[in-house]
């Protein structure tokens, strides 16, 4: 993914799809997720600037942001799965929205 994104806009070229949008719910919950509750941590979003940028541009556009809500996302996670967290802690995590709101790289 990363590689594609240094070389196009999107993943399927320089037009959003639906693969990005698919694409984007998943990484959206890479690092505060996914990256700590099923141990995928050899890389991360916010280490790859490629893919960073490309999540940011679209959680700018509007009205994506608004239909985030970290809080619920590491909740349902964290608590739903007892075999995998036994006692539902739900960590702090490393502000993840907070680098999305900084500004992407990319052009409009």
């Amino acid at each position: 993914i990363d590689l594609i994104l240094q070389n196009q806009r999107f993943i399927a070229g320089d037009k959003l799809t639906e693969a990005d949008v698919r694409l984007f719910v998943t990484l959206i919950r890479f690092d505060e997720v996914y990256d700590i509750y099923f141990k995928t941590n050899t890389r991360s979003v916010s280490k790859s600037p490629a893919v960073l940028n490309y999540v940011r541009e679209i959680y700018q556009m509007d009205n994506v942001a608004k239909t985030v809500d970290m809080d619920m996302i590491k909740a349902h996670y964290y608590t739903s799965h007892v075999e995998l967290n036994k006692y539902s802690i739900i960590p702090r995590g490393v502000n993840f929205v907070g680098l999305l709101n900084e500004p992407h790289n990319r052009e409009s």
